[in-house]
């Protein structure tokens, strides 16, 4: 027994790549760069070539082949492999010639010879390989739809190597193969079945990706060793990546074997540089393809190749040009929002049509706006977390989610898709598309979950699958796939959205400088105004007194009534003046941060208001001792005047009373979770409904002059500038005849 999880993944680490063996239908001579003397041979040279591998070792190459050989190979060392290769071959034995195709190769400074025998002396010149494919490439770029080329290919690949069967196999996202293209003289069709991504293990890919067509021309042959079994340059295994003998991993050829196959060759088909899917060819008896007809069959699999970005650029085009316009529809009422959240909102169908999708939830900040059928905004935000770490390229995307996050299997019903897009990292901002579960029955060519033996002894054993036959299962907890031109979409969604943004942040900052830069020139002229016009209503203000002090004999009532009130005037508009003058060096001065004891500053607020107002009987009520904030002393200290000095003004109860406080837990939600409420609450006169939002701008009274005992209408517009200047907000809840509440914030960092 072994302690070691065993399931097919130990094939990816199997390593084929270094067998040490070779296919017998060839020989392998390992030449030493640039001597050629002969370091490794396959264990079978004597039934290849007629010599014994301890007659070659050591020796130079020129000991097995003729001296025009020999400059064949050594000029083709200076040129691609792969356009020099088959070179002709030809030894003689027994006072006979036998040919061969010699594949050359370079790896890690030495040089691979492989030779296997012809089975006709003829040469095939570049005009027969043309006159070979020209029909058939013809054939592949004239269909209009990938499957209909796949079908061309297999019956083509089929005329002309005559295997049984020839399939194309497709992987998809998750490495599982399908067989989408078939032809065939076998009874039992593979067309539409599924096989597991074990079946051909990482490594195994790997290899297709390096080398375009594998040959096993009979899977129950006798592996060759090589001579000695290591390099004797690196003393480690040679690499054999590259090698068309290259020997076959004992699995694949009990897995040929338990399909009945017996030679198999299969052609790699590309796309973007990786391994799209497999020309795959079977046969039921042992069958050689000579160099020549694999090589058209791999220019066959590289054109389809490179038909592939083609034909699945045509496919689905009428969707992909609904999408585009979609797309630019999105884009362009986003770009006329003033905010890109607000234009996404607007927008809901067309979020959900973009992809097709059922549910979409806009995260932004802590906000979750959901759009159609989504999870609960918790398990929305648990998913984001899960997902973060796992977005390539701003994007994540799953069609079974639960497989993957088993807490998904509660909301799979509406949520077994997701296609999540991050377009700000900064201010979390996220956009996740959900797909509901669809319950598909999926045809697999054998059950795919059984991949080990166990013995009676109890022993383990990795086992290809023994049963082919179609076996079925339902899979629950899938989505339908999102298409890869509904990820490209969303993929742009993300640069476009962000330019929208970008544009929208330049235009607010703009407007913020311009603002910025118009309150500071009205601060300037408030200031200069208010400053120049004190000089002369002072002026005003003494000449009217001098004329009722100098005068007064003189005057009639009529006359020292006019100048008493010309007096009363000027010194009211002084009362303004100075009030906006003071507004203004509000806006300009410094704020000094210091640590305010509240407890100490709004007792003395209230001594000082008292003395001030003897005649005012008030109740002052504080709850719970204040919390100390941090702060400019000075400016908290005019705010709490202000505060207070409106409770006991604007207040007709026989008993008033005045209460000042703090919200313990941060009541309000929308002030940061690290800000304090304070409030100043009364029992006065209240304020209607309407007059709540006007009551903070300056100059603003909504009573007569003279009215509990008057004043400038500035003091709520200070307290505003001060409690923003603090980094907080200011708001009022009031019922007429029953009083007011005032509540303000102050900055988070500056509590203590």
């Amino acid at each position: 027994m072994t302690d070691e999880i065993i399931d097919l993944t130990n094939c990816d680490r199997e390593p084929i790549h270094i067998p040490s063996l070779i296919q017998p239908h060839g020989v392998l001579l390992v030449l030493q760069d640039p001597t050629l003397k002969i370091i490794q041979v396959s264990s079978n040279s004597q039934e290849v070539v007629g010599r014994q591998p301890d007659e070659l070792l050591g020796k130079p190459l020129s000991d097995l082949l003729n001296v025009k050989q020999i400059k064949l190979i050594q000029q083709c060392l200076t040129e691609d492999f792969e356009s020099v290769n088959p070179l002709n071959i030809s030894i003689k034995y027994q006072n006979k010639s036998i040919y061969f195709d010699g594949i050359v190769h370079r790896f890690d400074n030495i040089i691979i010879l492989e030779l296997e025998p012809k089975k006709s002396k003829e040469k095939t010149g570049f005009f027969d390989f043309y006159q070979q494919v020209r029909g058939t490439i013809s054939r592949i770029q004239k269909t209009p739809t990938l499957l209909e080329m796949c079908q061309v290919v297999v019956k083509e690949v089929r005329r002309i190597t005559g295997f049984d069967r020839v399939m194309v196999y497709r992987f998809d996202r998750e490495g599982a193969g399908s067989v989408i293209a078939e032809d065939t003289n076998q009874e039992t069709p593979y067309l539409d079945l599924h096989y597991p991504p074990s079946d051909i293990p990482k490594q195994a890919r790997q290899l297709y990706t390096l080398n375009w067509l594998r040959l096993i021309p009979n899977a129950s042959y006798q592996p060759a060793t090589l001579i000695p079994t290591n390099n004797p340059l690196t003393n480690q295994p040679l690499d054999l990546s590259l090698s068309v003998l290259r020997s076959v991993s004992p699995l694949h050829l009990e897995y040929l074997q338990n399909m009945g196959v017996t030679a198999s060759m299969s052609i790699s088909l590309m796309h973007e540089q990786k391994l799209w899917g497999l020309i795959a060819c079977h046969h039921s008896s042992p069958k050689y393809i000579s160099y020549n007809i694999r090589t058209i069959c791999e220019f066959i699999g590289q054109v389809m190749s490179v038909e592939l970005a083609n034909k699945e650029a045509s496919e689905d085009i009428d969707y992909k040009s609904q999408l585009k316009s979609l797309q630019t529809q999105f884009v362009e009422g986003l770009s006329q929002a003033e905010y890109f959240l607000d234009g996404m909102v607007q927008m809901k169908s067309q979020l959900l049509n973009l992809v097709s999708a059922t549910g979409a939830v806009i995260c932004s900040g802590d906000q979750y706006i959901q759009v159609g059928k989504t999870p609960s905004e918790s398990e929305i935000h648990a998913l984001l977390d899960w997902i973060k770490p796992q977005l390539h390229h701003n994007l994540f995307e799953t069609r079974s989610l639960s497989k993957n996050y088993p807490a998904a299997e509660s909301f799979k019903v509406i949520a077994s898709g997701v296609l999540a897009l991050e377009i700000s990292k900064v201010h979390h901002n996220y956009i996740l598309w959900f797909r509901p579960e669809v319950i598909q029955t999926v045809n697999w060519g054998g059950n795919p979950n059984k991949p080990v033996e166990v013995f009676s002894n109890g022993s383990l054993r990795i086992s290809p699958r023994k049963s082919f036959e179609l076996w079925q299962e339902t899979v629950q907890g899938s989505a339908l796939p999102w298409k890869p031109c509904e990820v490209e979409v969303v993929a742009e969604l993300r640069s476009l959205i962000v330019g929208v943004v970008l544009r929208q942040a330049d235009k607010l900052a703009s407007m913020n400088f311009e603002l910025q830069r118009s309150n500071e020139e009205l601060d300037s002229f408030a200031y200069v105004a208010s400053h120049d016009l004190k000089e002369p209503l002072r002026g005003i203000h003494n000449y009217a007194n001098f004329l009722m002090e100098d005068y007064a004999d003189v005057l009639d009532s009529n006359g020292m009534a006019k100048l008493q009130t010309l007096v009363r005037l000027t010194q009211r508009m002084e009362d303004l003046i100075n009030s906006l003058l003071h507004f203004s060096r509000l806006g300009r001065a410094e704020l000094i941060r210091q640590a305010v004891n509240l407890n100490e500053l709004v007792p003395q607020v209230i001594t000082t208001l008292t003395i001030s107002r003897p005649q005012s009987e008030v109740e002052f009520r504080i709850p719970q001792p204040l919390k100390s904030v941090q702060g400019d002393r000075a400016q908290i200290n005019e705010l709490f005047s202000n505060l207070i000095s409106n409770a006991i003004k604007y207040n007709d109860k026989p008993q008033k009373w005045v209460e000042i406080g703090f919200i313990e837990g941060n009541g309000e939600r929308k002030v940061a979770s690290t800000s304090l409420t304070f409030y100043v609450r009364d029992n006065g006169i209240g304020i209607s409904q309407e007059h709540l939002d006007k009551i903070f701008q300056i100059f603003r009274r909504l009573h007569g002059r003279d009215d509990f005992g008057g004043g400038t209408g500035v003091g709520l517009t200070i307290a505003r500038k001060i409690v923003e200047r603090h980094g907080g907000r200011i708001w009022v809840e009031s019922t007429p005849t029953e009083g007011s509440t005032f509540y303000f914030t102050l900055s988070a960092e500056a509590n203590t």
